[in-house]
C-alpha cells in the first residue's frame, strides 16, 4: 500500500545519526543521500522493499511532526522491539507511553514500545507474537 514514509528534520545530520543507529537494529544499512537542486538533504534508508526517508523541509519553514501520528516499524522479536526502543533513547530519542512490553489490543496481542524521535516524529517499534497452534 505505501511506497515510502518521509519524515521532516530541523537537524538532518542528527536525524541521521539517530536514524542510523535505530534502523540498524531492524536491518537497514546506510542511507542514500540526496541534495536538492534548492540545497535541501534528504536521507534515503531502504529495507526489505520499504523506504524511510529523513528531509530537510523543502518550503524552507521548520519541521513539525503530525499531531496523532504514528509510524510503526515491525520487529522479529520482543528482544528487537527492546533494542529499537534503548537505542533510540541512547540516541536522543524519547520513550513514551508505557514501558516496552506485551500490550492486548483490537489485533490481538502485540509487543510495543513507543519513543519519539529527536524531532518529535512518534515512532512504534511492533512485533506481533506468532499465535499457539
Amino acid at each position: 500500500m505505501f511506497n515510502h514514509i518521509m519524515v521532516g528534520s530541523n537537524d538532518i545530520e542528527r536525524s541521521k545519526r539517530f536514524y542510523d543507529a535505530v534502523l540498524g537494529t531492524l536491518g537497514a544499512g546506510e542511507p542514500m543521500r540526496n541534495q536538492l537542486d534548492s540545497g535541501q538533504t534528504r536521507y534515503f534508508y531502504r529495507h526489505e522493499g520499504n523506504t524511510f526517508c529523513i528531509s530537510e523541509p523543502i518550503n524552507g519553514e521548520a519541521a513539525t511532526f503530525a499531531n496523532g501520528a504514528t509510524i510503526g516499524f515491525k520487529c522479529n522479536s520482543p528482544e528487537q522491539v527492546h533494542d529499537f526502543h534503548d537505542t533510540a533513547v541512547a540516541h536522543g530519542g524519547t520513550s513514551i507511553e508505557e514501558p516496552p512490553g506485551l500490550r492486548n489490543s483490537a489485533m490481538g496481542p502485540l509487543y510495543l514500545a513507543y519513543v519519539r524521535d529527536p524531532d518529535g516524529n512518534k515512532l512504534c517499534a511492533l512485533h506481533r507474537p506468532k499465535k499457539d497452534r
